[in-house]
């Protein structure tokens, strides 16, 4: 998969993206967004952490993927 340009920001469902924020509190680390951000941007630690900010296109897959809603 090719890697995102920062530039290249979506709109996901109606709303532009912007760099995505993890709630610890609903976070019940599955992994999921680990998996699914094609950029590698997540590490696992008690909760998933988006610990490659500078990585982040802010695409909102991993968003989109949560299914606790825990990212915003």
């Amino acid at each position: 998969m090719a890697r995102l340009e920062r530039t290249d920001r979506v709109t996901l469902k109606g709303k532009l993206m912007s760099m995505p924020v993890v709630d610890s509190d609903m976070c019940t680390a599955c992994g999921i967004c680990i998996d699914e951000c094609p950029n590698g941007c997540y590490d696992l630690e008690d909760v998933a952490a988006l610990n490659r900010p500078d990585d982040c296109t802010e695409c909102g897959i991993c968003t989109d993927a949560c299914p606790n809603g825990a990212i915003s």
